[in-house]
């Protein structure tokens, strides 16, 4: 199936989801928020994909909203960028039961039940950012830039921002960004944790390529796609709820092939070859 804002590619059990208006800086519009949402939701209901990539195209992530749909909305003329482009297509979210939290507009990300790494390329703003910080983590290339730039549009903490952020560098380095709009070099957002691992942007998409190839190749998809929900939804319980989840999802895993070929392959010295079953 061929989008029209983004290219969508499998290779090795990993997807890539490429936003692709280069000319624009991939600045977000109704479409491509539709056309990501399509993308990754097929890639979910893949079962030959172990691990996604999201990243820009030319060079730059996400400039943030399209300004052609801000000026209309400042105007009065145009709807709000969140307007969703309604697609065909199975969700495989709901499977997990995945809770109300993770089925908004963009808050989906942490219901897809395989790891997204977004590959940050240049420029990643407004809502460029967003979409990035609901990735399970942010490798950037050294050219990356970070801004939330709402403030200097007369805007808010948008989709869930303000919840997020804070939980991802603490209160006062959130609410620095947010209120400055500054612009964060990508060396600081590594100090600060906006990001786990930086690289000469020549090689950011190979190594953020290789990073997921070991979670493609050596680990059990299942165990990965229970903990990626664990970790997600323990953002909203206590200690001992989560401690109770963890047994139930503990003694689940015991009866499972992936248990089982991830103690026979550790016995016979040999690579893994997990099932997700």
């Amino acid at each position: 199936m061929a989008y029209e804002t983004v290219l969508y590619d499998v290779a090795d059990g990993i997807a890539t989801v490429t936003l692709n208006r280069p000319d624009k800086l991939n600045a977000w519009t109704r479409l491509m928020q539709g056309d990501v949402k399509d993308a990754m939701l097929r890639a979910a209901a893949d079962e030959s994909v172990r691990a996604i990539v999201l990243t820009g195209a030319g060079r730059g992530f996400c400039a943030g909203a399209d300004m052609e749909v801000l000026t209309a909305a400042s105007t009065g003329a145009g709807g709000p960028v969140s307007g969703a482009v309604p697609r065909p297509a199975v969700d495989p979210t709901a499977a997990v039961n995945a809770r109300a939290d993770f089925r908004m507009t963009h808050s989906y990300f942490p219901a897809i039940p395989k790891p997204i790494v977004a590959a940050v390329n240049g420029p990643c703003a407004g809502l460029g950012l967003v979409i990035a910080l609901y990735c399970d983590m942010r490798f950037a290339g050294q050219s990356a830039m970070f801004t939330t730039s709402f403030a200097q549009r007369g805007l808010i903490a948008e989709h869930g921002l303000s919840w997020l952020l804070p939980k991802l560098i603490g209160v006062p380095h959130a609410a620095d960004l947010l209120y400055s709009a500054r612009k964060v070099r990508a060396p600081e957002a590594l100090q600060l944790g906006l990001v786990q691992r930086l690289f000469p942007d020549q090689e950011l998409l190979a190594q953020t390529r290789a990073y997921l190839k070991t979670i493609v190749e050596d680990v059990s998809p299942r165990s990965v796609a229970i903990m990626k929900r664990q970790i997600w939804e323990a953002q909203f319980q206590t200690l001992s709820e989560a401690t109770v989840i963890a047994n139930h999802e503990m003694e689940q895993s015991f009866g499972t092939a992936d248990f089982k070929e991830g103690v026979a392959h550790f016995l016979e010295k040999r690579k893994a070859r997990f099932t997700g079953r």
